[in-house]
């Protein structure tokens, strides 16, 4: 073959390729005249005439033939909702068992059947709509961020109003959906939108999707969409407020304090506003930032701050936009420090309540994002705490396929008050920080990273008050790889923000293989190395780790994974190992020592199914033996009982203190119906000697509109005596106007 020909011949691949892709099948979706009822029935005339997406793909166990158990989509629109009809047949025509967790919305997880759909309004492959339905009709929603590329970026804390209902039938489940055009965002005047669908099959394990994605990246990846093509231009869809009030009686007695029963009413809300079909501006007054339910206790071995994630509704919808700068543990903003306040003399967080405050967030089109954050929060004398502004600007801008760049100003200004005793002399400092992140995600997933630079401001303008950072990620189907460096000035302050540690320099490296069996018991399988290390000017190397580990992953859902582990770390502290107040090991002492760290999961689908990991091995200068995990049984489709656990026992030398750390929580999670849930847990925890108890009773008696009863009890663990107990009653009312 001539050069001539070769190019000829080059040519018409390329052309053929092209043409392939832009062939690539999409979604017809038409106007309606009357409305679907939500039945799960699919006998609507419009749905007879509906385009059908199905030859939906396998995704897992392998992504290069067509499911096994297919499923048919039907989409229409009327003037008021979007709607999905979807069928999904089994293998088995006599399948009668479907696998659920519970009846409570928001269900997740891989061994779970249900259908779901993700919606990308404004083709931006990097945010997105998720909603979904399982065959017992319990719905989720959520929201995609960051692409898609990392299991992170979906959240399901997002809640809003859309209907769905679902049935069962000999040899398939059929389920529909009705979102109000009022829950999304959109461009008006658009015709088309990036979609995809994906379904979960317990009966053998299948995850399946209409647009193929290759079984290395995620599910929930934004990099593999079709479209979703519209027979009009769609228009603008009318007013959207929704009122969201609240009102909240509680009681509660402190007995160390001696303070008496103490009772209180407080009144609210939340103000959600439609600014144009893709920006939403949400509004509160006298917010209730208390938890329905407490965090998870965890057993801290470690020397800095543990982190909690946002849970709080006013804070979730396009979290990613003031959220997502900076990197895990080390973030310009972090929302959870809006609404508490630290006691200076006994050093501890406590609620601080809000006056109000105001988000813009969303699309100014189809390049562009902004976020617009102000809260104010109240005046709190007995802990000198003065009332304090915080102010958060953020926006970004997308650039090539799916990457972008973002800018973020973070400002806490608190007031000068004369009734404010300020006994630190801080009191009434502000703190800043402006940064700017670069997101990269290749059109393809293959490559991701990220990169940024923080800068704190003080009244002191201090030196070294930055932080920046550099990681870049490789996924094949093969080989994955990612490296890191960051370094962190010794004075950087984000006191809105969250920095585990400040003071260093790192860098950090994996490497992993992945071979693919083509039968047997195990999907995927393969080894790996990375190592981390640490440092900074004044001491060196003051952390390091080498980690050889390998990953197993079986095609029944469960998964098993394991590191060696050579530990370094030197303290520039003095610090107690066992954190129970014992003799602290001296400031600049070194320790280094081997570990092996295990994960195992079993399969889901089972009625029985358990967690179990250790970290066992050496310790600073002795030993620590640990196993930590979670005993679940579930009473289908009723909710499960399950028991948490993590157990260490901490083996050091005279005259250093061992210790018998235990922390175990039964729970309780039984669903009445998708309307009425009850949750008891009990968290015994030695290290802190407390027993908590925490009951709550939630029924939805309208979509979004709830009633909670929350107690919530702490004892000794020798005497149990309490040490404090409150109870509250809260109701919520979702009013659209």
């Amino acid at each position: 073959m001539n050069r001539k020909t070769s190019l000829v011949f080059a040519l018409m691949v390329f052309v053929f390729s092209f043409a392939q892709a832009q062939t690539e099948p999409s979604l017809r979706i038409r106007l309606i005249e009357d409305p679907i009822e939500i039945d799960g029935r699919l006998d609507d005339v419009a749905w007879q005439t509906a385009d059908v997406a199905d030859q939906f793909m396998q995704y897992f166990p392998f992504d290069t033939s067509l499911a096994e158990s297919q499923t048919e989509v039907r989409m229409a629109y009327d003037g008021e909702f979007l709607y999905l009809g979807a069928k999904m047949y089994n293998q088995d025509p006599n399948r009668s068992q479907y696998v659920t967790p519970s009846l409570r919305r928001d269900y997740r997880g891989e061994a779970n059947d249900g259908i779901t759909l993700i919606l990308d309004p404004f083709q931006d492959n990097t945010n997105a709509f998720q909603f979904g339905v399982n065959p017992f009709g319990v719905q989720r929603e959520g929201l995609i961020a960051n692409g898609g590329s990392n299991g992170g970026d979906l959240s399901l804390s997002w809640d809003n109003k859309w209907f769905a209902a679902a049935r069962q039938h000999d040899g398939y489940w059929v389920a529909e959906m009705a979102i109000p055009f009022k829950t999304l965002r959109f461009k008006e005047g658009s015709d088309r939108w990036n979609i995809n669908f994906y379904r979960i099959d317990s009966y053998n394990g299948e995850r399946s999707t209409w647009t193929p994605i290759p079984r290395n990246y995620r599910i929930i990846s934004l990099a593999y969409t079709r479209e979703l093509v519209w027979d009009r231009p769609l228009s603008k869809p009318g007013a959207n407020v929704a009122l969201i009030p609240y009102a909240l009686a509680r009681t509660s007695e402190n007995y160390l304090e001696g303070t008496g029963q103490q009772s209180g009413f407080d009144v609210g809300g939340d103000a959600k506003v439609a600014v144009g079909p893709a920006l939403n501006l949400d509004l509160t007054f006298n917010p209730d930032f208390s938890q329905v339910e407490v965090d998870q206790q965890v057993t801290n071995l470690d020397r800095f701050e543990i982190f909690f994630p946002e849970r709080r509704q006013f804070f979730l919808e396009n979290a990613d936009l003031f959220a997502d700068f900076g990197v895990n543990r080390m973030r310009p903003f972090f929302s959870r420090r809006i609404g508490v306040a630290r006691d200076e003399e006994t050093g501890q967080n406590v609620q601080n309540p809000i006056y109000g405050g105001a988000r813009l967030s969303g699309k100014l089109n189809d390049d562009w994002r902004l976020g617009l954050l102000s809260m104010q929060s109240a005046r709190d004398r007995s802990i000198g705490a003065p009332t304090t502004n915080y102010t958060v600007a953020a926006v970004q801008r997308k650039v090539f396929s799916r990457s972008n760049v973002g800018m973020i100003f973070v400002n806490k200004q608190p007031f000068e008050d004369m009734s404010i005793t300020d006994t630190t002399g801080q009191a009434f400092d502000y703190n800043r920080v402006i940064g700017i992140d670069y997101n990269l995600a290749s059109a393809d997933d293959t490559w991701t990273g990220k990169v940024f630079y923080h800068q704190s401001f003080d009244k002191e303008q201090q030196d070294k008050s930055y932080a920046t950072s550099a990681r870049l990620n490789y996924n094949t189907l093969r080989w994955q790889g990612r490296i890191f460096a960051q370094s962190i000035g010794e004075n950087y302050n984000p006191e809105t923000g969250f920095a585990r540690r400040i003071g260093y320099n790192r860098v950090a490296t994996t490497i992993e293989h992945r071979w693919y069996p083509e039968s047997g018991i195990i999907n995927n399988h393969g080894p790996g190395v990375d190592f981390d290390v640490l440092g900074n000017q004044r001491f060196g190397t003051t952390d390091w780790d080498v980690n050889l580990l390998y990953e197993i992953n079986f095609r029944n859902t469960s998964r098993f994974s394991m590191r060696l582990r050579r530990e370094y770390v030197f303290l520039f502290d003095s610090f107690d190992p066992t954190r129970t107040e014992g003799v602290e090991l001296p400031a600049e002492t070194d320790y280094a020592y081997n570990l092996i760290i295990a994960r195992y999961n079993s399969d889901r689908r089972k009625l029985f199914s358990y967690e179990l990991s250790t970290r066992s091995g050496g310790y600073f200068n002795g030993t620590r033996l640990n196993l930590e995990g979670s005993l679940n049984y579930r009473i289908q489709p009723y909710g499960s009982i399950s028991l948490d656990f993590s157990l260490n026992r901490i083996r050091l030398p005279e005259p250093y203190a061992d210790a018998d750390l235990v922390l175990i929580g039964p729970r309780f999670d039984i669903t009445f119906s998708r309307s009425v849930f009850w949750t008891t847990f009990i968290q015994y925890n030695n290290q802190i000697e407390n027993i908590n108890v925490n009951s709550r009773l939630q029924w939805r008696f309208r979509p979004v509109s709830d009633l909670f009863v929350v107690y919530t009890d702490n004892y000794f663990p020798d005497t149990f005596n309490s040490k404090s107990r409150a109870l509250v009653v809260k109701a919520t009312y979702w009013l659209n106007l």
